[in-house]
């Protein structure tokens, strides 16, 4: 029997309601059944979702094992792949018709790329759309440069999980992937793949990406048990990532360049949780600021300034409860209407119901 072309790997936890839309969607991709195989990695499920599974069989592989965290369903699932290409989905997404013929069409012409990331479309708990993420053109990207560097860390939302393309033989050398990033392990497989070969990132919406609450990644500040997961994660990843590209050659200025961003995360985490010092928060917010933006105007930077000052005499957390509060009364209109400033990121965000672009 000859080898799929495509591997589809399929990680699930509890996705009774939206597990059954993620695999018809790529049931129903632009290729012949031949060419690929699915796998679902059922990460210890304790609702329907294993029924709903084992009714697509045998077109689609169920792999269970006991609840360890993204991570250890990637360690379980990947060695269990026989396609040269493996392809990532969520259990709570779904895929566009189009996606694996135009990703397989990216790897043909550039058979020395390694890994294909692509836009997507945000959608609620009940599909409904919300945005459309694209980067504002087509990218081939490595670390070979600083400049590229810096756009593969600036466009993460490019590569997670449902829209993250690899090699067998990438994902073989980036193996295993650290158990405790029971979520996130994504950012681990992306942040390395270009450390081996290069990425190419589509301009083209090729999934839908599903926000509700069950969200493992997304998180409410209210909850101190996500949010103490959340920030655990962040921390493996700081710990885990500067060994990885090390060892594959990764140069110290780029390396640092590349975990800027995770960082700034960590730090505000720490200190919106813990407290310190307001000369800390002043640091890690310039820091953070100008990480996100280019091209400041007048009144931009005064706004900013104000911000800082603000940072520079109130303690840590309430520095970030007042942010909180801001941010969640839409607040930063404000802010736009004092001044403009060019966001560094080169990620164009269009409302599908206003079709207005950001």
């Amino acid at each position: 029997m000859s080898r799929p072309v495509v591997s589809i790997l399929i990680d699930t936890y509890n996705h009774e309601q939206f597990i059954e839309q993620a695999i018809v969607s790529v049931l129903e991709q632009e290729i012949s059944p031949p060419e690929m195989e699915v796998l679902v990695v059922d990460d210890g499920s304790t609702d329907s979702t294993a029924a709903i599974v084992r009714k697509f069989l045998p077109r689609v592989r169920y792999l269970r094992k006991e609840n360890g965290g993204q991570a250890s369903a990637f360690n379980f699932g990947i060695p269990e792949t026989q396609g040269e290409i493996v392809a990532f989905l969520d259990g709570d997404d779904w895929w566009a018709k189009d996606k694996l013929r135009l990703v397989l069409d990216a790897f043909a012409n550039n058979p020395e790329v390694g890994a294909v990331g692509h836009g997507y479309y945000e959608v609620d708990s009940a599909s409904r759309p919300i945005n459309i993420v694209v980067p504002d053109r087509d990218y081939r990207l490595d670390y070979h440069e600083l400049a590229m560097a810096r756009l593969i860390s600036q466009m993460g939302c490019f590569l997670g999980t449902s829209r993250f393309t690899a090699r067998r033989d990438v994902l073989r050398k980036i193996l295993p992937v650290p158990e405790d990033l029971v979520v996130e392990a994504d950012e681990y497989m992306f942040t390395l793949a270009p450390a081996i070969a290069p990425v190419v990132i589509l301009s083209r919406p090729l999934f839908h990406y599903r926000l509700h609450d069950s969200n493992l990644f997304m998180i409410n500040d209210d909850d101190p048990v996500k949010l103490l997961r959340k920030r655990k994660v962040l921390e493996a990843l700081l710990r885990t990532l500067p060994e990885g590209l090390e060892e594959f050659g990764v140069p110290d200025d780029i390396l640092k360049v590349i975990m800027e961003h995770l960082q700034v995360d960590v730090k505000r985490m720490k200190l919106s949780m813990d407290g310190g010092k307001p000369w800390q928060t002043f640091e890690v917010e310039r820091a953070a600021f100008a990480l996100a933006y280019t091209n400041v105007g007048f009144g931009y930077k005064l706004f900013k300034s104000l911000v800082l000052g603000l940072a520079l005499v109130t303690p840590p957390r309430r520095f970030y409860g007042f942010r909180k509060w801001y941010a969640a009364r839409g607040l930063s209109k404000v802010r736009e209407a004092i001044g403009e400033a060019t966001s560094a990121s080169p990620i164009v965000q269009t409302n599908m119901k206003s079709g207005e672009s950001a």
